[in-house]
């Protein structure tokens, strides 16, 4: 039987190596992406704090003013005093100064390098066929779950936790290899599940089948244009606000006329970048037409939520973030070490 998983751990990996090579690299990456985008895009990002901010709807009239002819078409808060506010323009993100409503610049009209390693992470940068990059990227999740299994158990029965460093270069890098599996075990098996929950749609059914509960309903909503026009923007926030109490609101889609604003959400507890709350309110009326806490919703949409958090490393805050990450960039070390082992191995049996 040992012979048999060792030789299925040996084949996979070096199949999937690579792959999961990747995976650790940007994942490793990813769970800096907020800070590595401010720090690249300092420039855009950072405001001196100058006293009260202005209003949402008049940063977005002064991004108009800037771009006359196009519509805007979402916002965002400044989430620090002294980080920007952003508007979208079609095709384009305008940074804005929160307190004189300055226009400090546009964010890259292309995928800059920090778009491009998110998107290699979720689908392996296959843009032409995204479900099919992201179901390689789940599959590869899978892989891993069985490499950091089945290395459990070749482990267990020296259950070597110590280098020897004067030994063969094969078994010298076996124990690097085997004291960096163990030791970053639970996190790999962390991230191999959550990850393979997040790529494969089907994992989001069962997280609904096993609580036993159902997204929550969406009602049905006819949106009439009064002679009034919309309400404002600040006014829409102001009642997200009330409608999920607690959570601050931060960004707002600005819809077409027959549409609804769409606005997103975070609790003190929620530290994910785009908010797990969300609600949507009539344009015209300002009625709420659908509200969903990340404290409060479905259990299956909170199990979504936690294990998103927990595969970022957003679960924690930056503790969590900072030991993910560790772990994801260690697959490099694992991989590296498990080749080298059996590279020199191949030579000694030559």
């Amino acid at each position: 039987m040992r012979t048999i998983v060792r030789t299925l751990h040996l084949s996979i990996a070096l199949v999937a190596a690579v792959v999961v090579v990747i995976l650790g690299v940007t994942g490793s990456i990813m769970a800096f992406e907020p800070e590595l985008d401010h720090a690249i895009h300092r420039g855009l990002w950072h405001v001196e704090p100058q006293g009260s901010q202005l209003f949402l709807e008049d940063l977005v009239a002064k991004a108009a003013e800037h771009y006359p002819g196009e519509q805007a078409t979402g916002a965002w808060v400044a989430e620090a005093p002294d980080l920007a506010a952003r508007v979208l323009l079609p095709g384009k993100t305008v940074f804005v100064n929160p307190y004189n409503g300055e226009v400090i610049g546009l964010g890259a009209g292309n995928p800059d390098i920090l778009a491009k390693i998110h998107q290699l992470h979720l689908r392996l940068l296959w843009l032409s066929h995204p479900d099919a990059g992201r179901k390689i990227v789940g599959w590869m999740d899978i892989a891993m779950l069985f490499l950091v299994l089945s290395g459990l158990y070749l482990w267990w029965p020296l259950r070597r936790t110590t280098i020897v460093w004067n030994a063969s270069r094969r078994r010298r890098w076996l124990g690097v290899h085997a004291v960096t599996g163990i030791g970053v075990f639970g996190f790999l098996l962390l991230l191999g599940v959550t990850g393979a929950a997040i790529a494969f749609e089907s994992a989001e059914d069962l997280a609904y089948r096993v609580t036993r509960s159902a997204p929550a309903p969406r009602p049905a909503h006819v949106v009439t244009p009064l002679l009034t026009g919309r309400i404002s923007l600040d006014r829409a926030m102001a009642i997200a606000r009330a409608a999920v109490p607690g959570a601050t609101p931060f960004q707002i889609s600005i819809p077409k006329p027959d549409g609804t604003y769409a606005i997103r959400a975070r609790f003190p507890e929620d530290l994910t970048p785009g908010g797990r709350s969300r609600v949507e309110v009539d344009q015209y009326t300002g009625e709420v037409v659908f509200a969903e806490s990340s404290r409060a919703g479905p259990a299956g949409t909170r199990a979504v939520i936690l294990n998103r958090a927990i595969h970022t490393g957003d679960v924690f805050g930056m503790p969590s973030r900072i030991l993910m990450s560790l772990a994801s960039a260690l697959t490099v070390v694992m991989a590296t070490s498990g080749l080298l082992t059996w590279w020199y191995r191949t030579r000694a049996s030559k």
